[in-house]
């Protein structure tokens, strides 16, 4: 045993003692020694003990953001359930504003002992956040797979839903009702989704409505109900006849922003959100809205993850699916006044 200890502790760089505290469950070991000390158990061979190994056979991280957005506890339910169809459980891990960050609750799973992660909309969409919390659980051969937010200089698996392609299409759809100036209220720049909407917003603007340059039709807020609000006021300021939202939330606060000018939805203004988050048909009026997949996303998610911990490397091509543009009744065809106009005269 003391060879084994002194291999063990000479692979994952710590003390024999520190890998005998891991082995035998004592406290005082951070969670990424005790990773580090579980890797090298696995390289070099040994059998992880039965406590240890039942642990980590069990378990799988869900990180999602907050759960007032109700396209995160669609993703939640879905992955939930195809992980329970292959015997395993998730530990969810929901990220309200002011309370335990991401990188807290990696530790946590980590103590936990899991057998890998899925991220959802994670710091891993913010193009300015570390990619260091990834790369060191690559490092220490935990699988993880992230869900949108695709980021070329993290090596591992994603999958993501077509923004773009989903900005045209809400553009398209709105062009096609004789709309022209069409405004988007979209959250902060700097996470992929927003970009990637926003691109697909301006190439459907130029191939539908010709217009090149939008600068002044898309307002950057927050992901919110009154980031929505906010942002459908300028957009309406602009004269806008259409908005297209960067999520269903959002799309409530551009309704609403509407209707305290006393305009009418859709009859002034057509709205559009994304996501098709539940409830959104039973809205008044019910929502038009891109369509994620999420069943397909998290089957996805969950299959590649279930491929890592297998011991067979998922591929490294950002998987993307394709949305759906859902009509409703938020949408009609663009009106002879516009609104901005009307909302002066009745003033």
């Amino acid at each position: 045993m003391t060879t084994r200890l002194a291999d063990i502790a000479a692979h994952a760089g710590v003390s024999e003692a520190t890998v005998s505290r891991v082995l035998n469950g004592k406290q005082g070991v951070s969670a990424a020694t005790r990773q580090a000390v579980l890797t090298a158990l696995d390289v070099l061979g040994y059998e992880r003990p039965a406590r240890l190994r039942q642990q980590r056979a069990g378990l799988i991280g869900l990180i999602i953001p907050e759960l007032s957005n109700p396209i995160f506890p669609a993703f939640a339910e879905s992955i939930e359930s195809a992980l329970a169809r292959h015997g395993y459980m998730s530990v969810l891990c929901s990220q309200a504003p002011g309370g335990v960050a991401e990188d807290d609750y990696i530790e946590m799973l980590l103590e936990r002992g899991v057998a890998g992660i899925i991220f959802v909309n994670g710091l891993h969409a913010n193009v300015h956040s570390d990619r260091a919390r990834y790369v060191r659980l690559l490092e220490q051969a935990l699988p993880i797979v992230l869900v949108n937010g695709y980021r070329d200089d993290i090596d591992a698996p994603f999958v993501s839903n077509d923004d773009a392609a989903s900005l045209e299409a809400a553009v398209g759809h709105l062009a096609a009702m004789g709309h022209r100036r069409i405004g988007l209220a979209i959250g902060q720049e700097q996470y992929v989704p927003t970009r990637r909407k926003t691109e697909g917003f301006r190439r459907g603007m130029a191939a539908h409505t010709g217009l090149a340059d939008v600068d002044d039709l898309v307002v950057n807020t927050l992901y919110t109900v009154e980031g929505g609000q906010a942002a459908a006021q300028r957009l309406l300021d602009q004269g806008c006849t259409a908005i297209c939202c960067g999520n269903d939330v959002m799309a409530l606060g551009a309704i609403r922003a509407a209707r305290a000018r006393g305009l009418r939805v859709p009859q002034d203004v057509s709205v559009v959100g994304f996501d098709d988050s539940p409830l959104t048909a039973y809205l008044d009026p019910p929502l038009t809205t891109i369509r994620q997949s999420v069943r397909e996303m998290s089957l996805a998610a969950v299959d590649m993850l279930l491929q890592e911990i297998g011991g067979t490397r998922a591929h490294r091509t950002e998987l993307l699916y394709r949305p759906e543009l859902v009509v409703r009744d938020s949408t009609a065809p663009a009106p002879v006044t516009v609104p901005a106009q009307a909302a002066s005269a009745k003033r």
